[in-house]
């Protein structure tokens, strides 16, 4: 697949994707966010990729919206932030395991995504922050994630605000997973993805899913959906196979020593 904004390597399971507008900080224009509408439904629709990188070309990861694809005294159209917000919501959504990898800038809409992921890498010089305010317009549905990830106190001041936060301070309110050296981001992002060795991408789909439902129901909605969820799991044959194992191998999880 071609693409002018987005650089993509697809090797198997593995799919490397790079923001690629350097020469404007990888401002999200419209271009971008059709190229990564198409991107994400390819690779949900035709590929069998289980992990995503997802990072941005040059010194920064994303400097968020380019404010220059809109005519100066015309309104822009809602419909194109609607666009805009389905792509995180369908990057929230792949069946893979996603993780950012972030250096420099990681703001507005370059958060939006990044938010979206299931884990964040940020290299030590990189800082973040949602500017919108300051540019007079709402961070999108940041607003709906970052309070998850920070808690409510922390995401009204930096959504009202727009001030930055630095790598070291993002790392220990929980915006980002792991903290890297600028000069070994590459390393700690395929460390991280080796914490969850053996990788069964449906049921990190299924959990994912629910972790985020946990937030938008009561207890009896929600066990509804658990064990809908929970039925589809143990329905697939990568439990059964646990549940061989135990009998063939004698151990309460079918591993060796049933630790």
């Amino acid at each position: 697949m071609d693409f002018q904004t987005l650089d993509v390597e697809i090797n198997g399971r593995i799919a490397h994707v790079w923001l690629s507008r350097p020469e404007v900080r990888n401002a999200i224009n419209i271009k971008m966010v059709s190229e990564l509408r198409k991107l994400f439904a390819y690779i949900e629709d035709s590929t069998d990729v289980e992990v995503l990188f997802l990072g941005g070309r040059g010194n920064d990861f994303c400097s968020g919206i380019d404010l220059s694809d809109f005519a100066p005294g015309d309104t822009p159209d809602i419909h194109g932030f609607n666009r805009w917000e389905k792509v995180g919501r369908t990057l929230e959504r792949l069946p893979a395991l996603t993780i950012a990898v972030m250096q420099g800038e990681v703001a507005g809409g370059g958060l939006q995504l990044a938010l979206a992921c299931d884990i964040r890498v940020g290299a030590a010089s990189s800082f973040y922050h949602f500017h919108d305010v300051r540019m007079g317009f709402i961070p999108g549905m940041g607003t709906f994630r970052l309070a998850k990830f920070v808690g409510l106190g922390r995401a009204r001041r930096m959504a009202l605000t727009g001030r930055r936060i630095a790598a070291a301070e993002a790392e220990q309110m929980g915006l980002i997973d792991h903290l890297s050296a600028d000069d070994a981001l590459a390393a700690k992002a395929e460390a991280a993805l080796a914490e969850f060795g053996h990788l069964n991408v449906h049921t990190v789909q299924l959990i994912r899913r629910l972790l985020d439902e946990s937030f938008e129901f009561g207890w009896e909605d929600f066990l509804g959906h658990f064990l809908a969820s929970q039925d589809r799991a143990i329905r697939m044959d990568e439990f059964r196979d646990f549940i061989r194992r135990a009998h063939v191998k004698g151990t309460p999880r079918g591993d060796d020593d049933g630790s």
